[in-house]
Parts: structure tokens; sequence; C-alpha cells
């Protein structure tokens, strides 16, 4: 008896426990998603420095691109030697990163940005990014698409905040000082909460009560397994998909909304007039990343309870039907409105897609098979973002960038139609 009344205050201890490791993640995330709010920086940089479209962008489709690699490379690493020597990696890499972009600005060095926001602190974001998913993954096996979504929302909405604050920064303090700020809380708030970090005892998940679809569910899958299957690439080409849409558009946001306002009141514009332009697209800006982060926890929900590609084939239907209308918009309460919807349905694919992952090759090697999975962000990294500047310059306009996207969603919705017919079983259904 005494022995069970022990056993029963453990288990009550690490449930209560996993909950507070779940809110370490979210804050962890919600420090490295203001990079989601890159967009407000973008023109203010070009202006100060004299950096031309593509030559600024290409620090933010370095950071993507090494953060995709970094995903991939930190799951491995969550793996072998735990989530927190991994996260307060990241968290050092990407307060450095971000640091040394202040610098970068204050020289004038685009080479310097690169290096410094792109290649460290992407490697310090992707660390940072895949270790709170492994690790709720394996401390909720009943909740995984609630806790990823959960995770993930704190890195959306970490744009919220940036988003707010960041453009009446950049005005007050300057870009580098704003840069300087920016990684000196990230590191203060990023490591200590880091240290929470922690996987579960080995068999946490024979303690947890699961439904009778997850127990009777498809066995864990070895790494080698999981990529020589057709269900591994048509996950990765279903992500790159939706980041090739999603940053793209999160890379050009400010910019297209102040194109909006000045084609609703031309004229010249200069000073107040400008600055409430700006101000207002900062704002979209903040509240794109909020529904962003908000979306990400309301698809992983709904992905719990009405399967994970039927909430996927949503999304890339409203991808493929809401991007070309974007190029039509003439009123900034219409386009700021689809804008969010969006975005909440590009957060919903990042905050389904570990679930999902798992759902089809098991718990015991997500972080280093989602890992992989997340490579696809390595390409739409520079994809999605070159597409919508290279576009822009080409053309003036962001039209044409959207109509590409749109014809990739539709791409997207044909793979969760093949995935259905190929992969493994969803949360509640019988296998397909």
């Amino acid at each position: 008896m005494v022995c069970r009344m022990k056993t029963r205050g453990s288990h009550d201890n690490l449930m209560s426990q996993r909950w507070r490791i779940a809110a370490a993640a979210v804050l962890m995330q919600l420090c490295l998603g203001t990079v989601y709010a890159w967009s407000i920086f973008k023109k203010p940089m070009m202006v100060s420095n004299g950096w031309g479209e593509t030559q600024t962008q290409s620090a933010f489709m370095v950071y993507g691109f090494v953060f995709a690699l970094a995903v991939a490379f930190g799951g491995t690493l969550v793996d072998r030697l735990g989530p927190r020597v991994v996260a307060l990696t990241g968290g050092t890499l990407f307060s450095i990163g971000v640091l040394l972009g202040g610098l970068a600005n204050h020289l004038r060095s685009i080479g310097l940005l690169i290096v410094a926001y792109g290649l460290v602190g992407g490697l310090g974001g992707g660390f940072g990014y895949v270790t709170p998913i492994a690790t709720l993954i394996r401390w909720f096996p009943d909740k995984r698409g609630l806790v990823t979504g959960l995770a993930v929302m704190g890195y959306g909405l970490g744009a919220f905040i940036m988003g707010n604050i960041g453009p009446s920064l950049i005005m007050s303090l300057g870009i580098p000082d704003t840069f300087y700020l920016w990684g000196a809380l990230s590191m203060a708030v990023i490591l200590p909460v880091a240290v929470a970090l922690r996987n579960p005892p080995a068999d946490w998940h024979r303690s947890i009560s699961l439904p009778a679809s997850d127990i009777d569910g498809i066995p864990s899958t070895t790494f080698s397994e999981a990529v020589h299957t057709g269900r591994f690439w048509i996950l990765w080409t279903m992500l790159f998909v939706s980041i090739t849409a999603g940053l793209g558009l999160i890379s050009q946001l400010s910019p297209m909304a102040q194109d909006v306002m000045m084609r609703a009141a031309p004229g010249v514009m200069i000073g107040e007039r400008m600055k409430t332009i700006v101000l207002v697209s900062g704002t979209i800006v903040a509240v794109a990343g909020l529904f962003n982060g908000l979306g990400r926890l309301a698809w992983a929900w709904a992905s719990d309870i009405w399967g994970r590609k039927a909430v996927f084939a949503v999304i890339f239907l409203s991808f493929a039907l809401g991007l070309p209308l974007l190029a039509h918009i003439r009123t900034i309460p219409v386009f700021a409105g689809l804008t969010f919807y969006l975005l909440a349905c590009y957060g919903g694919t990042m905050a389904s897609m570990p679930a999902l992952t798992a759902d089809e090759f098991g718990h015991e090697n997500i972080g280093r098979i989602y890992g992989a999975v997340f490579t696809a962000s390595c390409l739409a990294s520079i994809c999605g973002p070159y597409i919508f500047a290279s576009i822009k310059e080409l053309t003036g306009g962001f039209t044409w960038a959207l109509y590409a996207e749109s014809c990739l969603a539709a791409l997207g919705l044909f793979l969760v139609v093949a995935l259905k017919k190929v992969g493994g079983k969803a949360p509640g259904t019988a296998p397909s």
C-alpha cells in the first residue's frame, strides 16, 4: 500500500512538472519567435544603410536556411544529449547573433549582418526551436497536437510583441540599439527557462491514459526506415509548400501593407503621414504574429479532434484561394483580415506537422525524424522570401508572387490526398 501511494505521488508530481516544463517551453519560443517581425526592420535598414531589396532580404533568407539545418541537427542532439544542453546552446547563440546584428547595423556591414543574424542567430534559433517540441511530445503522448500547438504558439506570438514595440523602438533608439536591447533581453529570458527543460522517465508514456486508437497505433519507426518511405517525402514536401508561402508573406508583410495604404490614399508621403503608415504597418505585423501564434494552438487542437490530414487539407485550400485575393485588395481592413487568417493557417501547419510526423512514425525517434522533415525549411526559407523580393524588383509589385504561391498550395492539397492513401493512422480513426 505504501509503495502504491509513493508511486501515485511520484506520478502526480510528474504530471504537475510537465505543465511547468510546457510553460518554460512557451516562454522560450516567445523570445525566439521575435524574428518573425523581420519585415519591420527591412525598410529602415535599407534606408539607413543604403542596402538593396534582395541584398537586405538575404540576411533573413540565410537565417531561415541555417535555422532549418539547426532544427534537423538539433533534433538529433536532443535525442542524444537531452534538451537542457541544446536549449542553453541555442539561446546563447541566438542572443549573440542578434547582438552582433546591432553591431552590423552600426558599421553598416551587410556581410556582418548575414553572418551574425543569419548564420549565428539562425543556428541558435533552430536549436532553441526544436528542443521544446521534441521534449513536450515525450511529456504529452496524450495531447500531441495540443501541446505542440502550445509550444509553437509562443513562437508565433513573439512577432506580436516585436511588431508592437519594434517600430517605436527603431524611431526612438535607432536600429543598432534596438538590436542590442533585443539580444540582451532574449539572453536574460531564454537561458533561465532553458534550465527547466528535461526529458520524462523512459517508461513515462506507459503511465499516461491514452485513447485506444493511440494505444493500438503504429509502432515507432527508426530514422533509417522513415526516410526510405514515401510518407516521409510527402510530409517533407507539404512542409516546404507551407513554409514557402508563409515566410514569403511574413518577409514582405510590412511593405505590402504600406503599398495598400499608399494606393488607398495617393499623394506625397512625407512627415506625419508616412510615420502613421509605418506605425500602422507595424501594428499589422504585430497582430499577424498574434494570429500566427493563436492559429498554431487552434489548428493543433482541431487536429486532435478532426484529424491531422483534414486540417492540412483545409489549410492548403485556404492558401490556394486566399493568396491570389491579396493581390487585388484595395482596403487595409480587408487586407489585414485576410492576412491574419492566412498566417493563422501557416501557424497551424507548423504546429500540426510535428504531431502528424509522430502519428506516422511514432514518438521514440521523433526528434531526429521531425528534424529531417524540417530540412524542407532550408529550401523554403530561401524560395519564399526570394520569390517575393525578386518579383517585387522585376515587376514593382507582389501580384505574380502571390499567384505562384497559390499554385504551390494546390500541390500541397494534392499531397494531403496522397498521404491519406498511403499514410498511417490519424488519432481517433481507423488506419487509412
